[in-house]
């Protein structure tokens, strides 16, 4: 993993920098397990998009040719108050996806129900923050759209969401 990778590549000139600084707890036994304890802590997931599984999953199904059907997309440019319920309503719109599939037994009947569950799973932890504001249209107030421009906006509004 690169994390690993980085982590290993900073210890050594990072050791040499403390230590050369008369760091003197660095050369006993308890200082060098403190350290290297320190540089091994992973790193948070700040800087790591909450949807990046979603994404992928988006990209795997993008080009299926075996699902065919109108989802209600919200424009990847609405108000930033409304986000989370857009985002919401993108998860929403995967079930009917799931239906069809069911149907029609899509070849990426999978990587549909991931990017549902994955959604979800994200809401669950983070229960709804916003509140529904005028502004804010409700799923079925947007225009029904066809599956390939529904992922092109899933897509815009989940990068929106993560910068």
């Amino acid at each position: 993993q690169k994390t690993h990778l980085k982590s290993i590549c900073l210890q050594y000139p990072l050791y040499r920098l403390l230590n050369s600084h008369g760091f003197c707890p660095l050369k006993n036994g308890m200082g060098l397990i403190i350290f290297f304890l320190c540089a091994y802590v992973p790193k948070t997931e700040a800087g790591h998009c909450k949807w990046a599984e979603v994404l992928k999953d988006l990209e795997r199904i993008k080009t299926s040719k075996d699902i065919d059907v109108s989802l209600y997309t919200a424009n990847a440019d609405e108000d930033e108050e409304c986000q989370e319920l857009v985002m919401r309503c993108f998860f929403l719109e995967t079930e009917v996806i799931i239906q069809e599939c069911r149907i029609k037994n899509c070849s990426k009947t999978q990587d549909v129900w991931n990017i549902w569950k994955n959604g979800n799973a994200t809401f669950d932890k983070n229960k709804l923050t916003s509140t529904k504001s005028a502004k804010c249209k409700t799923c079925e107030e947007y225009e029904e759209k066809s599956f390939t421009e529904f992922v092109q906006n899933f897509v815009k509004v989940i990068q929106r969401d993560c910068k």
